[in-house]
């Protein structure tokens, strides 16, 4: 009796250790599945604010708080644009100070969380830009889909799609550029984000699924007059620009894409923003395959190229050697095999999704010599 006793007990301290890890898995894949839109990354870090002064602000020194060129500043209730560090001396050597360019909304004081953001603007491109825009609703595969539209001349659309722990407000940033070579643009929200569907599942697919309401602003496009489309996105919304021009049903009117710090290889993202929550090493496989269960994500096509969505049309890609939570290899990668097709644009100093924010005009001029022969 003993014997069995020992043995059950064994069996059932393994069946508890494996239902443990598996619980644990699932709570660590919530890192990329569960990315809520608008809200940081657990790779970005906290920084405290410990005073502001006309035009200038001081930090927390650290890596992030050290980064070159202009980013927002947003914290529970507050969203302000920080420039560059600036070469005056900071009161203290844990602190950095940047030149403050102004607060949207809100307060910033002493001792308030904050983190840095790609998205400059709170708000809609009337409201932050001057520029007149339409809300529109897209007939997506879930329901209905928020947009903004901002007109202009041309017949070539651009459709922009942000990505992980951002919103349409990311497309923002460049509006005003896109606006002056007379693009129309459409940005979207897409299922998951507020006023959007929510996935049947609750769960974030990496662009997997979400690629169908890229597809449906496409449809509208060319419903409402685009006769040639340029597809950019950032982060998962590059993923979802790359399975749409490869699977759409409007394809064959993609011109271009624009892909800004696409994931293309789906565990290293998972895995990378796992471990930024602190999950164990050991646990990171199991948070892998967690994912892989809970979305149908198959890891045989995580490369970006692997089932045959490698553009087929001319193609710019940004991405940055700092980028933690989609390696650059990849995109290196993708080039490397289609040099025809794609031109590579490292941009180093920069976080994921936020190139633009690193050097603005070089960024700029680079897109404007890719979108010329596409207008």
């Amino acid at each position: 009796m003993r014997t069995v006793t020992a043995t059950t007990a064994a069996v059932t301290a393994a069946l508890a250790a494996g239902a443990a890890s598996i619980a644990a898995g699932r709570l660590a894949s919530d890192a990329a599945l569960k990315a809520p839109p608008g809200r940081p990354l657990p790779t970005e870090p906290r920084l405290t604010v410990h005073a502001t002064a006309a035009g200038h602000i001081t930090l927390t020194r650290a890596l992030a708080s050290l980064r070159p060129g202009t980013y927002g500043l947003a914290g529970d209730g507050s969203h302000a644009v920080v420039g560059p560090v600036l070469t005056a001396p900071a009161p203290s050597a844990d602190t950095v100070v940047r030149r403050l360019e102004r607060v949207t909304h809100g307060t910033l004081t002493p001792g308030d969380a904050v983190w840095l953001t790609p998205n400059l603007y709170v708000g809609n491109p009337t409201a932050t830009l001057g520029l007149d825009h339409t809300d529109v609703e897209l007939p997506g595969e879930l329901g209905p889909l928020p947009a903004w539209f901002v007109p202009a001349a041309r017949r070539t659309w651009v459709i922009a799609v942000h990505g992980l722990g951002t919103t349409r407000e990311h497309a923002l940033n460049l509006l005003p550029f896109l606006h002056a070579l007379r693009f129309p643009v459409l940005a979207l929200s897409y299922r998951g984000d507020l006023g959007a569907p929510r996935p049947p599942d609750g769960l974030g697919h990496l662009g997997e699924t979400e690629w169908r309401d890229l597809d449906a602003a496409m449809r509208h496009a060319v419903r409402h007059g685009a006769e040639r489309l340029v597809l950019l996105g950032w982060s998962t919304g590059a993923t979802m620009a790359l399975r749409a021009a490869a699977r759409s049903g409007v394809r064959d009117r993609v011109a271009g894409l624009v892909l800004d710090s696409p994931v293309l290889d789906w565990p290293a993202t998972l895995r990378a923003l796992a471990s930024a929550r602190h999950t164990p090493g050991a646990l990171l496989p199991l948070a892998v395959r967690a994912a892989q269960g809970r979305t149908g994500l198959d890891r045989a096509r995580a490369d970006g190229a692997a089932d045959g969505a490698a553009p087929a049309v001319p193609t710019q890609i940004f991405a940055g050697p700092d980028d933690t939570v989609a390696p650059w290899v990849s995109a290196r990668r993708l080039a490397a095999r289609h040099p025809d097709l794609i031109s590579f644009h490292p941009v180093p100093d920069a976080p994921h999704a936020a190139l633009w924010n690193a050097a603005p005009a070089a960024y700029e001029e680079n897109l404007r010599r890719f979108l010329i022969p596409l207008m």
